[in-house]
């Protein structure tokens, strides 16, 4: 057929030369248009025709020059920061957090909202997610046509729905089958709205995780990997070659101890209910330690850690060293595991309670490794902590409208209109948590 090439249109080659010239600079930038084209394998005039574009429609701008051999300085170029924004949402199990950043995810303007209650309820966490989102674009004076899209990180599975968009199936917190997207629609229907034509993109928080540390952090240039969520549950993304967006694990709940403690989601013995922070402030307490009362997680935690690795030279809590270090043995266990399974280059631990455990901690952790994890790929994998501290998750949500915007070729989505959303409490009607 006229116009197209191997099954792909014109328009598909054109898509894909503007992505892989977008991504290019956008990892590797700045660069001129004459290393361009050996790095994108395109030839000196695709690589003119595009950049003239993304110039022209404002994606790509110039950033200095650098000298030639002997001839003109070459214009280096860049994707531009301030051309578009995204917002990335943490919905954590302490806090929601939302953040607004640029194009070169530089933080424009941040909200949190602590989650006092145990469980998660449903409306009073899609009204967090509203009300922190408008709360940034307000700060950040960020018109609809700006917005490139909201990335939103959560606890469970997440699964698609042609009526409804992401469903999350979230035990541990008490969702089933939540039709998170378009209750954030629904409810945007009043005067201080939501951006309705913005796109929505739903994802495991662990999978967040590990998209961030792979593109920004610990995990850039693996090509095999996985990333450990441990905050008040567990989680984990992993990265291969043939999963390069990676894919979340329900790590959590591999059973590491038949018949053994209850979980949160019913199960019995998950790795969940020993090395969570929430089940390990559990234990320590059930064991005769004194948690302090009244304080988030978080605070407890600390306080944990301060017991059993007291500063100045204290004498330790030795409670609460036996229940740390028989959750190290349960983590090492889990993460031998990982290890047989996947043979990964490397294993990265992040979270708010795995970076506050930290080095000191992930040496116990690795010390049982041997123990329970086959020598060879044991003997190859690399295990250390994340590098992009507690906001890794927002990061990593808002890194997925980008990289949607990146497979577009720099065309934004299209834009829901008014007459194309569903009709959603048809849609809804029967599928509300109980």
């Amino acid at each position: 057929m006229a116009g197209q090439r191997n099954g792909r249109t014109v328009h598909d080659l054109r898509r894909e030369n503007r992505a892989a010239v977008l991504q290019r600079l956008y990892f590797e930038g700045p660069m001129s248009r004459f290393t361009l084209g050996p790095a994108t394998g395109l030839s000196s005039g695709s690589i003119s025709n595009v950049v003239a574009e993304l110039v022209t429609e404002g994606w790509v701008e110039e950033a200095g020059s650098v000298d030639s051999d002997g001839g003109r300085p070459r214009t280096l170029l860049r994707v531009a920061p301030g051309r578009g924004q995204l917002i990335g949402v943490d919905v954590g199990e302490t806090r929601v957090r939302v953040e607004l950043f640029d194009l070169s995810l530089s933080e424009l303007a941040r909200t949190e909202r602590p989650l006092t209650l145990k469980g998660h309820d449903v409306g009073g966490i899609v009204r967090h997610i509203r009300d922190g989102i408008e709360e940034v674009l307000g700060a950040g004076g960020v018109t609809e046509e700006g917005l490139l899209g909201v990335g939103i990180g959560v606890p469970g599975i997440v699964a698609r729905d042609g009526e409804v968009g992401a469903v999350v199936h979230g035990q541990t917190i008490g969702w089933n089958a939540v039709p998170l997207e378009s209750l954030l629609r629904e409810t945007g229907r009043g005067p201080t709205r939501l951006p309705a034509s913005a796109p929505y993109f739903i994802d495991n928080g662990a999978k967040t995780l590990g998209q961030a540390e792979m593109w920004f952090g610990a995990g850039r240039g693996t090509r095999n990997a996985v990333v450990v969520l441990f905050g008040s549950g567990v989680g984990a993304c992993v990265v291969t070659e043939d999963v390069e967006q990676g894919r979340a694990l329900e790590w959590g709940h591999l059973t590491v101890r038949v018949r053994g403690r209850r979980c949160r989601c019913g199960a019995l013995g998950c790795l969940e209910a020993y090395a969570g922070a929430e089940a390990l402030l559990e234990r320590w307490q059930e064991a005769g330690g004194r948690p302090p009362q009244g304080t988030d997680e978080e605070s407890a935690l600390t306080a944990m850690l301060g017991a059993a690795y007291p500063q100045g030279g204290g004498a330790a809590d030795p409670t609460a060293v036996a229940v740390l270090e028989e959750t190290a043995e349960y983590l090492g266990a889990g993460l031998a595991d990982l290890i047989n399974l996947f043979q990964p280059e490397r294993i990265l631990v992040g979270g708010w309670a795995g970076l506050q455990l930290g080095q000191r901690f992930l040496s116990a952790v690795k010390r049982y490794i041997p123990t329970y994890a086959l020598s060879y790929p044991a003997g190859r994998v690399a295990i250390d902590l994340g590098r992009l501290g507690p906001d890794a998750v927002t990061v990593g949500a808002a890194t997925l409208p980008l990289a949607d915007f990146f497979a577009r070729g720099g065309r934004r989505a299209a834009p829901v209109r008014e007459a194309e959303l569903p009709g959603w409490q048809t849609a809804l009607e029967g599928r509300q948590p109980s």
